[in-house]
C-alpha cells in the first residue's frame, strides 16, 4: 500500500515539476485534504477515463473545466512531444512541440 502511495506522489510531482519547468501556471488543488476538491474531480472526470472500480486517482489534469487526462495520458503526450496539444494550449516558438508542429504542416 505504501509502495502506491509513493508512485502516486510521484506522478504528481512529475506532473507538476513539468509544468513548473516549462512556466505553464497551474493551480495543485488537494484533494485529501479538501472534500470539495475531491468531489469536484470525482465528478468531472469523463465516464469513459474512469476506472472499472472505484474512483480515479490523481493526478487527475484539467484545463479549467476541461478534462485533458490522467497521469498516463500526459506521459504519453511528453513522450510525444505533445504536451501542450494535450493541455489545450498553443505551444510556444521554440519548443520541440513547436518544431514538431511545424515540420508537420509543411509536409
Amino acid at each position: 500500500m505504501i509502495r502506491k502511495v509513493f508512485i502516486i506522489k510521484k506522478q504528481q510531482q512529475d506532473v507538476m515539476g513539468f509544468l513548473a519547468a516549462n512556466k505553464i501556471e497551474f493551480e495543485e488543488c488537494d484533494i485529501a485534504a479538501n472534500e470539495a476538491n475531491r468531489k469536484w474531480m470525482r465528478e468531472n472526470v469523463p465516464e469513459e477515463s474512469r476506472p472499472a472500480t472505484g474512483n480515479p486517482l490523481p493526478p487527475q489534469i484539467f484545463n479549467e473545466s476541461q478534462y485533458c487526462g490522467n497521469y498516463e495520458a500526459f506521459f504519453d503526450a511528453r513522450e510525444d512531444n505533445a504536451v501542450y496539444a494535450f493541455l489545450g494550449l498553443t505551444a510556444p516558438p521554440g519548443s520541440k512541440e513547436a518544431e514538431a508542429l511545424l515540420k508537420k504542416s509543411q509536409q
